[in-house]
This record gives C-alpha cells, sequence and structure tokens, in this order.
C-alpha cells in the first residue's frame, strides 16, 4: 500500500525555497554535519527543558538557548541577498565565535558568575556595557540577514529615540527624559525585558517545539499524505482542482506554519492540475497564496505570534486556538466561495478522477492525523502546550514506522531534530531583535504615548464614541498593514500590540479581541501588497506576473481583513472569538457568514445559483456585507435586506440576458453571458486525461 500515495513536495523544502529569499546556505561536509550536530544538541536541550527545567530560572535556559542559536545562524545564512558561497567565510566564522562568547558571558566566571551578573543590574561594568553592544550589534546583523534591511532599521530607530529622546521638546507627547548608553545596554542585557524578554522565551520554548514536530511529522510522510488525500477528496466535482488547493493548504499548514512555505509546497504540487482546469496563472497563484497564508490562522498549530498572544494575555495556547475556530471557518468559507465562482467565471475543466479514493488514502494513512488531535486532547486535559507537543512528536515518530518508506531511522531523527532547530533560526533572531523594541518602548513609555496620539488623532475629527473607536480601529489596521510591509508577522504583532493595543484597551475593546486583531492583520502583510510573500512565492510557481497575483490574493483573502474588524467595533464581536453564551454565538456566525458570501459576490461578480452580477448587485452586496459584519440587529437586518436586492437584481439580469440558438453571449445590463457559464452538466467541458501524471509530475512550470 506504499504506493497509494503520489510523491508530494517536502515541507522542508518548501521552507528552503522561502530561506533562498533569505539567503540560507545548502550546508554539506563537515560544515554542514558541524551545525546539524549543534543543532541536534539544542533540541536535546529544549526537549529537556519540557521535563527538567534548569534549576536557575527561564533566563538563565534562555541565555543557554541563545547562544546555541544564535551562531549558527552567521554560519546557516548569507551575508549578502542572492546566490553566494555556500561554505561560510572567516568572518562568518569570527562572528560565530563572538556570538557564542557574548552570550556565554553571563553565566561565565569571567563575568562573574549568573547571580553576580544579574546583581549588577542598573549598576553595569565597563565589561558588561562592551559585551552587550557586542550582543546589540551581533543580534542587528542576524536578524537583517534572516529577514533583510527593513526589521534592523526599525530596532534602530527605536535606539535612536531611547537615545535621543531626551532631546526633543519636553512639550511633545512623544518626548522622555533620555536614556545613555549604558541605561540602553542594560535594559538590552541584564533585564527580562530586553533580549531576553517574552518574545525570545516564546521561541525558545513554544515555536521551536512546534518546529520540531513539523520536522518529524513532515519526514514521517503526512505531508505527502494531506496533498493525496485533498486531491482524492474532490475527484468528481468539477471544482475539484481549486478545492484541492485550498484544502491542501489548509493541512499542510499543520505541518510548516509557514504561509509561504504552505503556498509554495502546494502550488509545486497542484499548479499542474489547475493549469490543466484552465486556471489563468495570476488566479491560481492568488488563491494558493491565500490558501497558504490562511495555515498561520488555522487551529491547531497557529503561526509564531499566537503563543505570543498566550504569553501576553496569560491565557492557555488551547484558549487561543478557540478563539480562532469561527475566524477560521469564515476565511475558508470566503476562500471557497471565491473558488466556486471562478469556476463559473473562467469556465474551469472537469478532470479526470485519480486512481486512489479519499477512503482508501484515509484507511491506509489516516494514522497521521492521530498527532494532530492529540495536541487538542492533551490541551483540554490540561497539560501544557509544550509538553503536549512533545508527546504529540513522539506519536508523530512512533507512527512512521507504519509506513515502510517513512521510517524515522535513528539517522533520519537525528536530521529531523537538526531541521527543526535550524527551521527556527530566522525566529530566533526576529525574537532577540523584537526586545530591542520591547525594552526601548518599556523604558520610555513610548507605547502609552503613541496609543494616546492615535485616539486623540480619531477624537480630533469626531466626538462621538463609537466614530471614535471605528476611526481608530481603522487608523489601527492601516497602520499594521503599513507596518507588515516591512517587518515579519511575529515582529509585526509585537510592535503593533506594544503600541496599537493599547490603543484599542484605553477604548474598551476586550483583550482577546484587540489582540486577535493585531494579530491577524500582522499574519495578513503575507497576502498585502507589494511585498506579499506569499504571493511572490506562488507567483514563482505559477509563473504569473507578481503584482497581479498580489491582488488576487487579496481577493481570496478580502473577508480576513474585514473580518478582524468585527472583532472590537462592537461588543458582540467576541461572540466570533467563540467568547460569550452559545446562542449568541451562534447568531453572530450566522451573520459573518451572510456577510462574507456577500463580499464573495462583491468581489467575485457572480451569485451562486442564479449568475453573473452587475455592477449595481455588486455595490449592494458589498455593502451588504460590510453592515453585517457590524454585528448589530439594525444593520443585520438592513445587510440581509440588501443581499436579498442584490441576488434579485442579478437573477432579474440573467433572465433580461437571453443566449442567441447558437450560443454567442448575449450583452445586457448584467454583464456578458454564454450558455457555458453556467454550473449546468450541458455547460461541462469533457474531462481532461492525464490527472496522475499532473499530480506527479511537480516539475512542470507555467
Amino acid at each position: 500500500m506504499g504506493d497509494d500515495r503520489s510523491p508530494g513536495v517536502s515541507t522542508l523544502d518548501a521552507l528552503h525555497y522561502d530561506d533562498e529569499e533569505k539567503p540560507a546556505r545548502e550546508l554539506t561536509g563537515r560544515v554542514g554535519l558541524a551545525v546539524a550536530i549543534v543543532a541536534f544538541a539544542v533540541a536535546l536541550l529544549v526537549l529537556w527543558q519540557v521535563f527538567r527545567p534548569l534549576a536557575r530560572g527561564s533566563q538563565y535556559y534562555l541565555i543557554i538557548f541563545l547562544a546555541g542559536t544564535l551562531p549558527l545562524v552567521f554560519l546557516a545564512y548569507r551575508a549578502r541577498l542572492g546566490r553566494g558561497r555556500d561554505c561560510p567565510t572567516v568572518p562568518d566564522w569570527a562572528l560565530a565565535v563572538a556570538a557564542l562568547l557574548v552570550c556565554l558571558y553571563p553565566v561565565s566566571p569571567f563575568g562573574g558568575g549568573y547571580d553576580g551578573f544579574l546583581d549588577r543590574q542598573g549598576l553595569l561594568e565597563p565589561a558588561d556595557i562592551v559585551f552587550g553592544a557586542v550582543l546589540l550589534i551581533l543580534v542587528v546583523e542576524a536578524c537583517r540577514r534572516t529577514t533583510g534591511l527593513a526589521l534592523p532599521i526599525v530596532c534602530l530607530a527605536f535606539l535612536a529615540y531611547g537615545y535621543y529622546g531626551g532631546l526633543l521638546p519636553q512639550s511633545w507627547p512623544i518626548a522622555h527624559a533620555g536614556l545613555d548608553f549604558a541605561q540602553i545596554v542594560d535594559a538590552l542585557y541584564n533585564s527580562g525585558s530586553g533580549f531576553y524578554g517574552t518574545p525570545l522565551d516564546v521561541a525558545a520554548t513554544y515555536i521551536v517545539l512546534f518546529t520540531i514536530y513539523g520536522a518529524v511529522l513532515d519526514l514521517s510522510g503526512a505531508s505527502r499524505f494531506f496533498v493525496d488525500l485533498s486531491v482524492a477528496a474532490f475527484r468528481k466535482s468539477r471544482s475539484a482542482a481549486g478545492r484541492t488547493a485550498v484544502a491542501a493548504g489548509f493541512l499542510l499548514g499543520t505541518v510548516s506554519g509557514s504561509g509561504t512555505a504552505t503556498a509554495v509546497s502546494v502550488g509545486a504540487v497542484t499548479w499542474p492540475m489547475l493549469r490543466r482546469a484552465g486556471y489563468p496563472p495570476e488566479q491560481a497563484g492568488g488563491m494558493l497564496a491565500a490558501a497558504g497564508v490562511g495555515a498561520i490562522l488555522s487551529p491547531p498549530t497557529l503561526g509564531a505570534a499566537a503563543f505570543i498572544v498566550a504569553e501576553y494575555l496569560d491565557v492557555s495556547y488551547l484558549t487561543v486556538l478557540g478563539w480562532a475556530m469561527i475566524p477560521t471557518v469564515l476565511y475558508y468559507l470566503g476562500i471557497l466561495l471565491a473558488v466556486e465562482i471562478d469556476v463559473r467565471r473562467f469556465r474551469v475543466r472537469g478532470l479526470e478522477a485519480p486512481p486512489v479514493s479519499a477512503w482508501r488514502l484515509l484507511g491506509r494513512f489516516g494514522y497521521h492525523f492521530s498527532s494532530l488531535i492529540l495536541i487538542v486532547v492533551l490541551l483540554a486535559l490540561g497539560q501544557s502546550a509544550t509538553r503536549a507537543v512533545v508527546y504529540a512528536t513522539v506519536l508523530a515518530f512512533a507512527l512512521s514506522f507504519l509506513d515502510r518508506q517513512a521510517w524515522l531511522t535513528p539517522r533520519r531523527l537525528f536530521g529531523a531534530l537538526s531541521a527543526g532547530v535550524r527551521g527556527v533560526l530566522p525566529v530566533v533572531a526576529v525574537c532577540a531583535a523584537a526586545g530591542i523594541i520591547t525594552a526601548t518602548t518599556t523604558k520610555t513609555g513610548l507605547g502609552a504615548q503613541l496609543a494616546s496620539l492615535l485616539v486623540r488623532g480619531a477624537q480630533a475629527v469626531t466626538s462621538n464614541p463609537t466614530a471614535v473607536l471605528a476611526l481608530t480601529v481603522i487608523l489601527a489596521a492601516v497602520a499594521l498593514a503599513v507596518l507588515g510591509l516591512a517587518v515579519p508577522v511575529t515582529a509585526s504583532f509585537i510592535i503593533g500590540w506594544v503600541i496599537i493595543g493599547p490603543a484599542l484597551l484605553a477604548l474598551g475593546v476586550p483583550a482577546p479581541a484587540a489582540a486577535m486583531f493585531v494579530f491577524y492583520y500582522s499574519v495578513l502583510s503575507e497576502v498585502t501588497p507589494p511585498t506579499a510573500l506569499a504571493a511572490v512565492g506562488a507567483s514563482a510557481i505559477t509563473g504569473g506576473r507578481t503584482i497581479p497575483t498580489m491582488w488576487q490574493a487579496l481577493k481570496y483573502a478580502l473577508p480576513a481583513f474585514l473580518a478582524p474588524i468585527a472583532f472590537v467595533l462592537t461588543p458582540a464581536g467576541s461572540y466570533l472569538l467563540a467568547r460569550g453564551p452559545f446562542v449568541d454565538i451562534v447568531w453572530a456566525t450566522t451573520a459573518a457568514v451572510a456577510g462574507i458570501a456577500a463580499l464573495a459576490i462583491a468581489t467575485g461578480g457572480w451569485v451562486l445559483g442564479v449568475g453573473r452580477a452587475g455592477v449595481g448587485s455588486r455595490v449592494l452586496a458589498g455593502l451588504a456585507g460590510l453592515l453585517l459584519l457590524y454585528l448589530e440587529p439594525l444593520t443585520i437586518a438592513v445587510g440581509v435586506g440588501l443581499l436579498v436586492v442584490a441576488a434579485g437584481w442579478a437573477f432579474v439580469d440573467r433572465r433580461r440576458a437571453e443566449p442567441s440558438p447558437h450560443g454567442v453571449a448575449v450583452e445586457d445590463g448584467g454583464g456578458v453571458r454564454t450558455p457555458t457559464d453556467e454550473s449546468a452538466p450541458s455547460g461541462r467541458t469533457p474531462a481532461v486525461s492525464g490527472f496522475s501524471d499532473d499530480i506527479t509530475h511537480t516539475d512542470e512550470r507555467g
């Protein structure tokens, strides 16, 4: 039964593709082995910490963890973008050694020991300042290598504000007394809000364990199974190609946790099928990007920022998963409705069904779901997220022996643990650099001042409390979208929560709603032009033009941009986070589903079951969607009425646009329509053969 599946593209390979954009080296030989051994040792330390925490506390563990991972960044990532030497250079080795020394300094005898180092907090010695300054430079450089220039520039701007803020006119709201260099280094190097703050703590506990779990799950054959199951599940539908891409994106995202990596992985397998079905490259790329980014928003393995949400709000990870359930349904509902509309707009063809049924695949390889289910069950039973994912990793390892091709032998297990740690290196660099932002904000009070400015700016326009909240939310959404263009998701959330979170809280928005609002807009930066990374990766697979692919991805993800606004605009918005009485959650979700359907009509120009929607119908449907997502009884009633009128208008347009006997399109007020535009069997194009070949030959390009 081992050959029931078609060869898939490894998620780790896709992660490597993503790394090439942030130039990762393909290390081989003795250097590659040395890096793998160190990464394996870090993995063992991480696993040990779950069950036998180091006696000196979490900050001591973070110091050791950073000492094990930061040097690897300089060996695993090139100094310049683009192709370069895969062998580390002499400067790379020098930076790696320097990183090891400055990270271990606080716990070394040379630094007076860990207790002695902590005792000098606020009164650092010259040697402390020198080592802290060197670590600051190394963290910024590591961040530059893994993410590009944008985040380091932001970090340097915050440092400049901390140092020179005292020179600003004291009448300015953002002015402060000013920090000298020793104070800045002390806040970064010898406190719980700098390099060793919450972001790095989350990376060193939750995120690294989930990357290890993802690597083990991937090598156990789960990635191939998820894609093949998606292909087989929709074998009889004319929408099979699009549905397969969306379902595979959702399932594969549980392994990768990266929107860009998921889009590339799924695209490499499904693009030949999408092309054969008749999808234009840009449309297919947008669909793949939106489906991939949805994986970061979807339980049970949300993106890295979700762990920081749990840490900041002091709630369990299971609670955050609960908040994400309904928004995930809304997000994928919007994508699937867009897929069904595109089937009719682009006259997508049916494909020949694959030889393997979904039930057969489930019967043979369905055990791959077991570890994912185990995580949720253990969280529900009160286990910590760290222990739950370790137990799930052990289960995935054991289940790998049910498939002879996926046995995790000692050598492959060594590779999985090493790959898991190497996969977290960019996150470590980002989280350590985020400590610069959080420490500066904490020391200067910048977050509260900027939040106050945001609220006062809205109040300057209007004094109505509802209008102030709405305007603040819109400004916050724009700010987060712009911020996400420059920095990675995790950093975008941290900055957004520090600055925008207090503004929303000050206006009475519940903390969970405010945190999830910031989280969603931080994630959606991956499909926001002009730097939508997921769309860039998908366009590379489909061969489509990059900018049009970004706009198509934005169209598919539009409901995800509007649903988070519903979280915070009205008290009923919390019902979409599954917070409140069951009956209220049901009616709010029903209204939101209707709103998503209305937005699908507005963006897709089609009413399912009716036909093409003209400009008037689309405008009414768009207004209906906005009103329905406001989640107030009056607006819901008006929204439903507008949606009915929009559908009726489209129906009337359809009846007035009569096709000629020869099937020539007749243009009417509702647009151009052909007999084959409808989903009736008579309009179906004959099935295309070669389905299996399209799935297996993943090297085809458009």
